[in-house]
C-alpha cells in the first residue's frame, strides 16, 4: 500500500514530537543528575485560542513569481478553544524548570469576499524553560521556549489539504495557586509565532506561506509530586 503525502508528513510531525520528548528527558536527567529530588508536576490546560491575521502572505511554488502580486496580504482567523497538557520538572524544587508543552487549537481561515475559507488546525509541541516564585501557595512564573508547530488546512472549494511541521516560539506567564500540598490550578497567558508555508495549498499551481501569532488565555489544573520526598 502506497503512503500519501499527508500520511508521510504525519509520520515525521510524530518523529518530530518523539524528538522534543527525548529532549525534554535529557534535560531533566542532565539538571537532576546532582539533586537528591526534584519537584514533577501534570497538567491539563484549556482556554482560547485569539489568533491574529495569517500576515505577509506570499506565494510558493508556481506562484513565487515577483510578477504576481497576492490578491490578499493576510487572511483573517478565527479564534478558537484550545486545550492541552503539559509535563514539567522543577529542579531541587526550587526556582527553574522545564516543562514539555502541548496545545491544539483550530484557528480557521475564515472567507474573503467571494473566497470560501477552509478548516485549520495547530499543534504545538513546545518545551519552555520556566522561572517562578516557589512559595507555598501562590507561584507566578514566566517562561520561554521553543516549539515545533504543525499547522494543517483541510480541502475546500478554494483549497487542497496540506499540512506543514515548522519551528515557532513560545511566551508565557501565569499564576499558580494550590488548594492542596500537591493540587494546584493555574491561569495562564501565552503567546505563540511561527510561519506556516502550505505549498500543496492550491494543489500543482502552488501554495502560500504567512506568519501566524496567537495569544491563548488558559486555565489548568495541576498535580505535584516528588520521587524522594514530598511537598
Amino acid at each position: 500500500m502506497y503512503a500519501t503525502v499527508e500520511s508521510v508528513v504525519d509520520l515525521l510531525a510524530a518523529r518530530h514530537s518523539c524528538r522534543y520528548l527525548a529532549a525534554f528527558i535529557a534535560c531533566v536527567g542532565l539538571a537532576t543528575a546532582s539533586e537528591s529530588y526534584a519537584e514533577w508536576y501534570a497538567a491539563g490546560q484549556f482556554g482560547i485560542n485569539f489568533a491574529d491575521r495569517l500576515s505577509n502572505i506570499a506565494g510558493t511554488g508556481g506562484l513565487s513569481n515577483p510578477s504576481i502580486e497576492p490578491r490578499f496580504s493576510s487572511f483573517d482567523l478565527a479564534n478558537s478553544y484550545t486545550y492541552g497538557g503539559k509535563l514539567g520538572n522543577f529542579i531541587g524544587n526550587g526556582w527553574f524548570g522545564i516543562e514539555l508543552d502541548v496545545f491544539h487549537s483550530t484557528p480557521n481561515i475564515k472567507q474573503l469576499d467571494e473566497i470560501a475559507g477552509t478548516h485549520m488546525r495547530v499543534t504545538s509541541v513546545g518545551l519552555n524553560f520556566i522561572a517562578r516564585y516557589p512559595g507555598l501557595t501562590y507561584q507566578p512564573y514566566v517562561g520561554v521556549g521553543g516549539a515545533m508547530v504543525i499547522g494543517h488546512i483541510s480541502s475546500a472549494p478554494n483549497y487542497q489539504h496540506d499540512t506543514d511541521v515548522t519551528s515557532g516560539l513560545n511566551l508565557l506567564g501565569g499564576l499558580r495557586a494550590f488548594v492542596t500540598p500537591y493540587v494546584a490550578v493555574f491561569v495562564e497567558y501565552k503567546y505563540t509565532q511561527a510561519t506556516f508555508q502550505f505549498d500543496q495549498a492550491f494543489g500543482s499551481a502552488g501554495g502560500f506561506s504567512g506568519d501566524y501569532k496567537a495569544q491563548q488565555l488558559l486555565f489548568g489544573i495541576s498535580y505535584h509530586f516528588s520521587f524522594f520526598t514530598g511537598r
